[in-house]
């Protein structure tokens, strides 16, 4: 990870505590065989112990939190959202008048239907000649075709106005979701993030596409109708207006209903993709644990919950159509009525009240359509709402834990001087305690320690992951190139990213030539298999191209690190993943990757302490030891116990 000038950009994805003990893998011994069986068994073992911290973390997570009680991401308030929604059409604002506008005038002319109509009525009744209705005819064709076509036109822009909103507003929720703190996202659980990047902007999109056209068109129909019916007579626009209460109400009641249950849906559904992902996440630990039953139980009481609320909006709307067919046949019979009773009074013709029912007939699907699409607001809104609540976040500044005061000593570019550091992921349950630590400029310093001492945490804070519940982490970098790059994170999980292994690279460094490329891949030794691939640097990497080996995707890591060149490197166990060759490759990799930066490193093997400037040795989220490999040896403390325990008896000096 690189950070500065307030940016952050992932390259991996971490856990939140350490899990592993200093593994003897990677120590030069004559007896190379007997080193790859103690390889795999300290791993295999290592595995089980994460299994088995994993598996009581779920316990734990099932026995004592109830569903829902994650701290899910912010949702916008609907005033909030509606602000956010004039913030985006802002700019588009000579797009919407004409959209606007073109519909206005499809909706007009689709209008000349109806009198035409009732004209050719008139002209039956009348008893005129067969070819006194050519002309009649021939206008309504025209009409249809000029509805067609500037309805064909309107709708377009619409369409193109909501595609553009949409996707300025998905450019800003990924900018945010990338911005969001690490522990944010934790607490929330990735199925609510999921649930929003997935099926909120499905909807959402949906009702871009097809909703918000729609209720447009229907919108202006329903105006320029009643409109109409007032121009042929106001008494018919009276009687069709007596469907307006019994609809407006049912308008409201349904709103007043379905708000809560779309938002419990969308949590509910959330909270299922949560359970999903945690017991197919965990598969393994799952079923080494014999825990298949209570996972089962659990996805099926979720799904299940997410069921009853979709079955509830189905009721609602059942009930919703049967109101509003009640409004429709009132306002049909009173526009029936008053035509019978405007003709039988010579008022108006048969042909005009017959325009005034087909008017009032019409308004049948806008006002459906329009009615109707509020379950689809509803569910969009809700929606939009999670989305804005993201994309609302501020943009991701520089944490004040990584500020200089003013005023004081200008440490020399490149420390890192850490203060009274404390950290808790859960309130009053801390992770560490007043630490106190500094990395001199172009210093390598190794975190040793047993699993779960706070190495990660620490090493987290420092690059920017976290923020510290209290003290500080300052940093004093120069940056001649102005590249804003302050600190990378390289860790035993590294991403490789879909694409060519050039465009893999470069996302270090934009601007990196081909020459660039292959000098970072050199310094990690990896520029012969990088050119053996079937096309070279452009062959496609990642999901769905070709798979690189765990070392040679921590060789891309380390080859990005070089690019980016950051003054300071964290590395947490970025060796890990590899067995003995590996990592004895991957070690002098990280050597010339870090070669003049100054350097925190997680130590997965000894080696690595051993080699290093200065070594730390933490214990229960607190710095118990520090000092050189030698010293801390000689001083019988918790290192040289850790020390005589990785090398087991044997004559095994540090290279």
């Amino acid at each position: 990870m690189t950070r500065g000038s307030g940016t952050e950009k992932a390259e991996t994805t971490t856990t939140t505590e350490d899990h592993q003990m200093p593994d003897p893998a990677g120590a030069d011994t004559p007896d190379a065989a007997r080193d790859r069986e103690t390889d795999a068994a300290q791993n295999q073992e290592a595995d089980a112990t994460r299994d088995q911290d994993a598996a009581r973390d779920q316990e734990t997570d099932t026995a004592q939190a109830p569903e829902g009680a994650r701290e899910l991401l912010p949702v916008a308030t609907p005033a909030r959202t509606r602000a956010v929604v004039r913030e985006l059409l802002r700019p588009h604002r000579g797009l919407l008048l004409g959209g606007f506008v073109v519909m206005v005038g499809a909706t007009t002319v689709g209008l000349l239907t109806q009198p035409l109509l009732g004209y050719m009525v008139d002209l039956v009744t009348e008893r005129r000649p067969v070819d006194a209705l050519t002309l009649p005819a021939v206008f309504l064709v025209l009409v249809a075709v000029a509805q067609g076509i500037t309805t064909a036109l309107g709708l377009s822009l619409i369409s193109q106005l909501g595609e553009t909103v949409l996707a300025h507003l998905r450019e800003r929720f990924v900018e945010r979701a990338l911005g969001l703190p690490l522990e944010q996202l934790e607490k929330a659980g990735s199925g609510d993030l999921t649930a929003r990047i997935t099926g909120d902007v499905s909807l959402v999109a949906e009702a871009v596409r097809s909703a918000l056209p729609e209720l447009v068109r229907s919108v202006l129909a329903i105006v320029l109708t009643l409109g109409a019916l007032a121009v042929l007579d106001w008494r018919f626009m009276l009687a069709a207006l007596l469907a307006v209460p019994i609809q407006a109400h049912t308008a409201r009641w349904y709103v007043r209903r379905a708000a809560s249950i779309y938002a419990e849906q969308r949590i509910a559904t959330g909270v299922q993709q949560q359970q999903l992902l945690d017991t197919i996440g965990g598969a393994s630990t799952v079923r080494a644990f014999r825990l298949e039953e209570g996972h089962t139980e659990l996805v099926t009481r979720r799904s299940w919950s997410a069921v009853e609320l979709t079955m509830r909006g189905v009721r609602l709307m059942l009930r919703f159509y049967s109101r509003l067919h009640l409004g429709e046949y009132i306002g049909l019979a009173a526009v029936l009525v008053v035509g019978f009773l405007l003709v039988r009074s010579g008022s108006t013709s048969i042909g005009t009240a017959t325009a005034a029912a087909l008017y009032f007939h019409s308004l049948f699907t806008p006002i459906n359509s329009a009615l109707v699409l509020i379950d689809d607001a509803q569910s969009a809104g809700a929606s939009l709402a999670r989305l804005v609540g993201v994309a609302d976040q501020p943009v991701a500044e520089e944490t004040a834990a990584t500020e200089q005061p003013r005023g004081s000593a200008v440490p020399p570019a490149g420390a890192v001087t850490v203060t009274g550091l404390g950290h808790a992921y859960e309130p009053g349950r801390p992770v560490l305690h007043d630490i106190d630590l500094t990395l001199r400029p172009g210093e390598r310093v190794a975190l040793v320690g047993a699993s779960g001492a706070g190495k990660t945490t620490l090493a987290k804070l420092i690059a920017g992951i976290h923020r510290p519940t209290t003290g500080s982490v300052r940093l004093s970098v120069a940056d001649p190139h102005g590249s804003g790059r302050t600190v990378a994170l390289v860790t035993q999980e590294v991403h490789v990213f879909a694409g060519p292994l050039a465009d893999d690279l470069r996302l270090a460094r934009p601007d990196a030539t081909d020459d660039d490329l292959c000098e970072s891949l050199t310094q990690v030794d990896a520029l012969t298999w990088a050119e053996a691939l079937p096309d070279g640097l452009g062959t496609v990497v990642g999901e769905g191209g070709h798979r690189l080996t765990p070392t040679q995707a921590q060789q891309l890591a380390l080859a990005r690190l070089i690019l980016a060149d950051p003054p300071i490197a964290v590395l947490d166990e970025a060796t890990a993943e590899a067995g003995s060759t590996g990592a004895r490759l991957l070690e002098k990799a990280t050597d010339r990757a870090i070669e003049g930066r100054t350097a925190l490193i997680v130590a997965h093997r000894l080696t690595q302490a051993a080699t290093a400037d200065r070594i730390v040795v933490m214990d229960d989220g607190r710095i118990v030891e520090s000092g050189g490999h030698g010293e801390l040896c000689a001083a019988g403390g918790p290192y040289a116990a850790l020390w005589e325990a990785w090398s087991d008896t044997r004559s095994t000096t540090p290279h």
